[in-house]
This record gives C-alpha cells, sequence and structure tokens, in this order.
C-alpha cells in the first residue's frame, strides 16, 4: 500500500469513526459502539499525524504537518493540500511514464 492510499484510508476511517462517535453519543449512547469506533478513532488519527510527518512527500508540502494535527479534518486538509499530480499518483504504474 502506498503513502497516498494509506492517507486517504485513515482519513476516511477517522471521518466515519467520529461521525459514528457522534452519532452514537447523539442518539441511544451505546457504551459498546463508543469502545470500539474510540480507539478506532485515536488510532486512525495517530496514523495521519505518523504518516504525514514521516513521509517526505507529504512533509515537504507547506503547513502539512500542522494540518496533521487538526483533529476531526486533518488528513483532509493534508490531502486537499497535496498538489494535483500527487493526488492522482498511486502505485508503479503511475509513475511509469506514457
Amino acid at each position: 500500500m502506498t503513502s497516498l492510499r494509506a492517507l486517504r484510508a485513515a482519513a476516511a476511517v477517522e471521518a466515519v469513526s467520529l461521525l459514528v462517535l457522534l452519532a452514537n453519543l447523539a442518539t441511544v449512547h451505546v457504551e459498546a459502539v463508543a469502545s470500539l469506533a474510540g480507539p478506532v478513532h485515536g488510532t486512525a488519527y495517530l496514523a495521519i499525524i505518523a504518516l504525514t510527518a514521516l513521509t517526505p512527500d507529504f512533509a515537504a508540502v507547506p503547513g502539512a504537518r500542522l494540518l496533521a494535527w487538526v483533529p476531526f479534518a486533518g488528513g483532509m486538509l493534508v490531502l486537499r493540500r497535496l498538489p494535483r499530480g500527487a493526488r492522482r499518483r498511486e502505485g508503479p504504474a503511475a509513475r511509469a511514464p506514457r
């Protein structure tokens, strides 16, 4: 899995898990849901921070490391901040000249 795919996956997991937590809180507040979604959300949040800090392509983008620390939308903000070509590039086939 490329770093870009991992960042996309972590950003999606972070957003979905937060929505699950908020929906659970606003409706029935089942403790089991919070016990499952809370650690998943935290792990995705930490993965976004680590991926952004340790991947040279992401760390080179101005402000990316700071944006990764934004709790709900950090991963999405980092993805939006990447240059358009970097967002489309995935895997060895995309790197081959055409």
